[in-house]
């Protein structure tokens, strides 16, 4: 009777258990990536010039955060999107896609109201602040709002999702996981042998 570790299962599990690792360590790296990327916006926070709206990803980027100033020359569309007020009540974000001069197009959440019922805003100059859009666009959201409207809350860095030491550690609780089941199912194994 000979007692024999099996040996594709152990470098299985092993290579499971390695994976899980360095999946856990990669989460560490984009924790830290995270940190830095959300002191970056918050410090974009507090410059009060104007910048260019931005045209391409790599310039929306760098404006995230930031005041920027556009002129909508014609309004492409409006609608109303679940938005909450500076003062954290839930309501309506009126929203407009506008044509800007010189070409391209940006999304601006022109302000808040309690009703959902489109109110509709002809263009022109509009200031204030680069945010997250959907999909990874940004939105100008304005500053001063049009008559009628109340100012939405501002942007906060500090809503960007950084939940990456919770993953990181759940990968190790895995790999930790799976190396004692491992062992135990071995340690029966070789017992019953």
């Amino acid at each position: 009777m000979t007692r024999r570790i099996p040996v594709v299962a152990t470098l299985v599990v092993a290579a499971a258990v390695a994976t899980m690792i360095a999946l856990g360590v990669w989460q560490l790296h984009r924790l830290a990536w995270k940190e830095a990327l959300i002191a970056r916006y918050a410090r974009a926070e507090t410059i009060s010039s104007a910048i260019p709206w931005p045209r391409d990803p790599a310039a929306a980027e760098a404006a995230l955060f930031r005041h920027a100033q556009i002129r909508c020359d014609r309004v492409l569309a409006q609608d109303a999107t679940a938005g909450r007020n500076l003062a954290g009540v839930t309501g309506w974000a009126q929203t407009a896609r506008c044509a800007l001069d010189g070409g391209g197009e940006a999304s601006v959440a022109l302000g808040w109201t309690q009703s959902p019922a489109i109110r509709p805003w002809p263009g022109g100059e509009i200031e204030g602040v680069v945010a997250p859009g959907e999909g990874g666009s940004v939105r100008l959201i304005a500053g001063k709002p049009p008559a009628g409207l109340q100012p939405l809350v501002r942007p906060d860095p500090n809503d960007i999702p950084n939940n990456h030491f919770a993953y990181a550690i759940q990968w190790f609780l895995f790999a930790g996981v799976a190396a004692a089941i491992y062992a135990i199912a071995l340690r029966k194994r070789l017992r019953s042998t």
